[in-house]
């Protein structure tokens, strides 16, 4: 939730930037969000080529309601400056930047600093993927108002915290982004499944992912969409409850409501209207 404004995102399809012909695909497969890589998805002899093919893609006409985001590479690197000088050279831009690695909250505040004038309106989507990222979340999470979204990177940290890649090993490093995207009010994205034909894998990350608190599920490929959609949309019973909340707080005088003999507070109003911002998301797909 942003403001007033709760954008749902259930689900971000990764695209890579060096084909511009499934971008323009993947704008219209679904996904809540669409995120084109610059980053793991594209070789350091390919990085400019990369940038050159993508950029444009974001001035053209939008197909579909979803989030674009860009992924861009580390800013400790010289291709993640380049990324960012063109970026402040460009008149149309994404919704939202990808920031991969982060490790302190410094960095984010570094890019703020950099992306200013018509830049200061990109949202940032975090991810959290190393043991000193996972160390320091809070502060990350916390650093700039235009983060919207962690991104929990399964992979890296599992490498880094030398631990098996299972649900059980990383629960905790999880369980931590979950609870830092909550305490600022942010959205929480899980790890892509990146094995394809693996579907029942998927089902079972996917709702794993959901019962620890995450609010979606990144994907590499539409098919994938889905799955993920259905486990991270509410079922009729929550969107009845959400309704009745609603009601309840309108008909309330003060800061509380009752319902069904139940005292509820603010933070409900609000989980109850992002249930129901869900739901119509998921009317329109």
């Amino acid at each position: 939730m942003e403001g007033d404004k709760i954008v749902p995102r259930r689900s971000l399809l990764f695209v890579p930037g060096l084909r511009p012909d499934r971008i323009r695909k993947a704008l219209a497969a679904g996904a809540d969000a669409v995120c084109v890589d610059l980053e793991d998805a594209v070789a350091v002899g390919q990085k400019d080529e990369a940038r050159r093919l993508t950029l444009p893609i974001f001035a053209g006409p939008r197909t579909g309601s979803c989030e674009t985001v860009l992924r861009i590479n580390s800013m400790d690197t010289l291709h993640g400056l380049r990324d960012i000088e063109a970026l402040n050279k460009l008149d149309s831009l994404p919704d939202a930047l990808m920031l991969p690695k982060v490790k302190a909250a410094a960095e984010i505040k570094l890019l703020d600093e950099l992306l200013q004038g018509h830049c200061e309106r990109l949202r940032y989507y975090i991810i959290v993927e190393t043991s000193t990222g996972l160390e320091n979340i809070f502060e990350i999470a916390g650093a700039s108002p235009r983060t919207v979204c962690l991104l929990f990177g399964e992979v890296d940290m599992s490498a880094d915290l030398r631990c098996r890649r299972t649900s059980t090993a990383l629960l905790y490093a999880r369980s931590r982004t979950v609870h830092a995207a909550a305490a600022f009010g942010l959205d929480a994205m899980d790890v892509p499944h990146i094995n394809l034909e693996d579907m029942a894998g998927l089902e079972a990350a996917a709702a794993h992912a959901a019962e620890i608190g995450f609010t979606g599920k990144a994907c590499i490929h539409p098919t994938q969409l889905p799955i993920v959609h259905r486990h991270f949309t509410p079922s009729a019973e929550e969107i009845a409850r959400a309704e009745q909340a609603v009601a309840a707080f309108a008909e309330s005088t003060t800061g509380l409501a009752v319902l069904n003999g139940l005292m509820l507070q603010k933070p409900v109003l609000r989980a109850s209207k992002r249930v129901l911002a869900l739901a119509q998301r998921a009317s329109d797909d």
